[in-house]
């Protein structure tokens, strides 16, 4: 950490920003939950921010995450917020206990086989590209529906939520009303969205859980 910045203040002003846009839609600030986006961070950082009390953190690649958090997983609850490939769907599901990138039948197939094959059962959550975007994962909106019930049906797996990353140079509250509206009727009521520049407008958008990095670990160097 730079010398000017303090990780547990950090986390202070996050939690307290994460209550207050709670509390202006009516919401309970503990209805939201602050994902530590921990993804190649130094292990220095992330055990600053362990110590301020933070047990939810988020890791992007699967062999990273397992390099870093050896030895440290005692009461944290690490999920998956990037893209998944096939074959490491055994490691993942050893490893992660929420997994937010499911986004294709392949995928959702071959986590029903491992999951079945371990006695496992790592939370999923289906990945939306509300933007549409070429460049990343996701089912674009107008599949959703059908991938969701494919995912029940098909392949007996439980989504216990929805995740979107807004396109950056657009306003994130169309996306997240987007994902809320295809959570809703699907019968789903988690959302993993939100991040540094646009948390509190996913709060009010009904979003919970937030992935935090950069605001939560402060300027790299």
């Amino acid at each position: 950490m730079t010398r000017s910045f303090d990780p547990a203040a950090a986390r202070a002003d996050i939690l307290a920003r994460i209550a207050l846009a709670a509390k202006a839609c009516g919401r309970a600030a503990d209805d939201v939950t602050l994902v530590a986006v921990s993804k190649q961070q130094p292990w220095d950082r992330v055990a600053t921010i362990l110590e301020t009390g933070q047990a939810v953190f988020g890791e992007n690649r699967v062999q990273d995450a397992m390099a870093a958090w050896e030895g440290h997983r005692e009461g944290v609850e690490l999920r998956l917020i990037g893209p998944l490939q096939t074959n490491k769907v055994k490691e993942a599901v050893a490893f992660f206990d929420v997994i937010e990138t499911v986004d294709r039948d392949k995928l959702a197939a071959a986590l029903a086989a491992e999951m079945a094959r371990q006695g496992k059962t790592p939370r999923l959550y289906v990945q939306v590209n509300t933007g549409e975007e070429e460049q990343k994962a996701g089912v674009i909106p107008g599949e959703a529906d059908a991938f969701i019930r494919a995912c029940r049906e098909a392949h007996g797996l439980t989504i216990e939520g929805l995740m979107c990353i807004p396109p950056a140079d657009e306003p994130p509250g169309p996306h997240f009303a987007l994902l809320a509206k295809i959570a809703a009727r699907n019968g789903i009521s988690k959302l993993s969205m939100g991040m540094s520049d646009d948390f509190e407008t996913a709060v009010r958008f009904g979003a919970t859980s937030v992935r935090v990095g950069s605001a939560l670990f402060g300027p790299r160097g």
